[in-house]
């Protein structure tokens, strides 16, 4: 039986891992976790924030998710917002999910991302 989501993988072009360090960890404050050392050879980074798991793994053939994208749980989701928005990141406000706030933005390789908070008094 499944029991929770491990982790989620997104897909990043080789060289990129700078870039989204900074990403990850400067903007959406997430810390790197090290990857093992077999895995470390093929590049690409991972990220945790309590019990959140991203993996960036290198594609040599990239394209970035458009559509796919995780959905990521937040609190306090206007000052995150506003976070991400200082340090450059665009934020795109959707209300088209009832009992929730939520937001789009997109890592450095063009990955979807998207954001949201439960509100019950938007149902």
């Amino acid at each position: 039986m499944l029991s929770a989501v491990d982790h989620v993988q997104l897909a990043a072009p080789p060289g990129s891992e700078d870039a989204l360090r900074a990403y990850y960890r400067d903007v959406l404050g997430m810390e790197e976790t090290p990857k093992p050392p077999l895995l470390a050879a093929r590049g690409g980074c991972w990220f945790a924030a309590g019990t959140v798991r991203l993996h960036l793994g290198v594609e040599e053939d990239f394209r970035p998710a458009r559509k796919a994208h995780p959905g990521l749980r937040v609190t306090g989701i206007e000052a995150y917002a506003h976070r991400l928005r200082e340090r450059g990141a665009v934020v795109v406000w959707d209300d088209a999910l009832p009992g929730h706030r939520r937001f789009y933005s997109e890592d450095p390789v063009g990955n979807r991302l998207e954001f949201l908070e439960p509100d019950p008094a938007r149902t």
